[in-house]
């Protein structure tokens, strides 16, 4: 597989396509040299290596790792002068060679977890049991008087064995470090630096997939899979975090191994799913997994929206649609202190499922059309069943639904003069959403018809004019009934109770029908209501 440059569908993947500044082929599976360049220091492997794009790489690796904090590199003296092992592995390997300094330190160690401990305990600041039974040990320290803070996990090299009915491995220490990476869920995973001394060890030729952005298992796909099905989601979510491709190897595994997926719990299927959403490009990983049919045990309702387009076009293919809404809603985010932050949760999730309603709503009208009518009430009810079963919390399920619901208010307003009255009930409704809603409702107009596209663009522009007047004037933010609940009770003779709220209610759609009346006006607008409730007659 040759090294490709960033696509549209990954235009974070710069630093993974850097070493595709030198066009030369990376090894692919079949042609793999057979004297790999393993266990080796970085700088003398960068040498050895025979494409231009590894030496790039390990060159990249070789700043980064010379860089790590010093007290990790004494971490590695220490466990060598007590006689074992220690290595740097995993994800922080793997962005050392994208030129990126991970914050996580993951280590593997020949140690048990009781010498861990020990030695951690001489090491750190503090240190704490993560999780002994899977020989993984946790310790900080300080870089100095008001340093940063070194946080490591180190566990035990472990050869871990599956039973097909279970998704929790019995763990079972092993005695090397190739073995212990021979289980990492895929190759440019399962690379690893030996401290104090910074030699790489690449068993399973995992730079050379990185180089070709390649995602592949160190052992064959169905015995990784089959072992941790998990790792088909996480196939998923690394093509969306670093625009790898997955291999054909592993992606005809998760073709015929999806519905394994089944036992997974769903809190770790979902934790997975957040990951590859808050991407910085997570379309090409949606891909994967609609395509591989894992989206149709996890987002059932997401594969549902390929529609069959007829010889007459009659409407456009939803599914398509929905992650280009997806791609400009993330476009539209805002920076750290602006009122949408990047990455967004709350709008991926809304713009992706926003129309998930339609498969269920559609209807052909005479004449050709197609009509979903009221497929955003549907999509609301089944969006929020969809993330309450993947465990979502109640926060990010209600806020989901809502913006669904809603997305379709805008419609209309460049039809059609919208009055005050209608722009206060857009905005309340919107609630604490309404940024977010703005921003979903822009990334929902994907036609190639400019016109068309500019009329929108200026309407929505028009309306959001509107709503910051109206807030200067009458902080719409906060829009309350002109008289509180104490009023309401004193005017009305009555106690605290559900009459208090019905009136409390009224008045507020009062408020937003007329704007802001003075007392009197709304003393008068709270006794003609009263005058029509049946419990007036008892206060009389």
């Amino acid at each position: 597989m040759g090294v490709v440059p960033p696509t549209a569908d990954h235009p974070d993947a710069d630093a993974a396509a850097a070493a595709g500044a030198a066009s030369a082929p990376a090894s692919t599976p079949t042609d793999r040299p057979t004297d790999r360049p393993t266990d080796r220091p970085t700088d003398e492997v960068a040498e050895a290596a025979d494409p231009p794009a590894l030496a790039a790489l390990r060159r990249r690796a070789l700043g980064v790792l010379t860089e790590l904090a010093p007290a990790a590199l004494e971490l590695g003296e220490l466990f060598r002068a007590a006689g074992h092992e220690l290595a740097l592995v995993g994800g922080p390997v793997r962005d050392a060679f994208l030129g990126r300094v991970s914050a996580d330190l993951d280590f593997a160690t020949s140690a048990t977890p009781d010498e861990s401990e020990r030695l951690l305990a001489r090491w750190g600041d503090a240190h704490w049991d993560i999780g002994r039974a899977f020989g993984t040990i946790g310790a900080m320290r300080r870089e100095g008087r008001g340093g940063a803070e070194v946080v490591v996990e180190v566990t035990t090299y472990r050869t871990d064995a599956y039973d097909p009915t279970s998704r929790k491995p019995e763990v079972v220490f092993g005695d090397s470090l190739e073995g212990d990476l021979s289980r990492r869920d895929f190759t440019v995973n399962a690379m690893a630096v030996r401290l104090p001394d910074l030699v790489f060890v690449d068993p399973f030729d995992g730079l050379a997939d990185l180089a070709g952005r390649t995602l592949r298992t160190p052992v064959t796909a169905r015995q990784s899979f089959d072992d941790d099905p998990l790792r088909m989601m996480r196939a998923a979510r690394f093509a969306g975090q670093l625009g790898f491709a997955v291999d054909a190897e592993a992606r005809a595994a998760i073709e015929e191994m999806h519905e394994r997926i089944r036992i997974v719990s769903a809190e770790r299927v979902r934790d997975e799913l957040v990951k590859l959403l808050l991407a910085p490009a997570p379309r090409p990983g949606i891909r994967v997994l609609v395509e591989t049919g894992l989206a149709d045990h996890v987002l059932p309702e997401l594969p549902a929206l390929r529609l069959e387009i007829d010889e007459h076009h009659r409407h456009k293919d939803v599914y398509e649609h929905s992650l280009t809404v997806l791609d400009q809603a993330i476009a539209l985010e805002t920076g750290s202190d602006g009122p949408v932050p990047a990455p967004d949760l709350v709008l991926r999730l809304a713009a992706l499922l926003h129309d998930i309603g339609k498969p269920a709503t559609r209807r052909f009208e005479a004449g050709g059309g197609v009509s979903f009518h009221h497929h955003e009430v549907v999509g609301a009810k089944l969006a929020a069943r969809r993330l309450k079963a993947l465990r979502f919390d109640k926060d990010t399920v209600q806020a989901v639904s809502r913006l669904t619901e809603l997305h379709l208010r805008f419609h209309g307003y460049g039809e059609g003069a919208w009055t005050d009255s209608a722009v206060r009930r857009y905005v309340t409704d919107a609630g604490p959403l309404l940024e977010r809603l703005h921003r979903l409702t822009r990334s929902d107009c994907t036609t190639r018809n400019r016109r068309k596209a500019q009329r929108l663009s200026g309407a929505y522009d028009d309306l959001e004019a509107r709503i910051a007047v109206l807030r200067e004037q009458e902080e719409l933010a906060a829009i309350r009934p002109d008289l509180d609940g104490q009023q309401i009770m004193a005017i009305l003779g009555v106690s605290p109770g559900p009459l208090v709220g019905r009136a409390y209610k009224h008045l507020l759609e009062v408020r937003l029908d007329r704007g802001p009346l003075d007392e009197d006006a709304a003393r008068e607008a709270l006794l003609a209501w009263w005058a029509d409730q049946p419990e007036a007659d008892g206060t009389r």
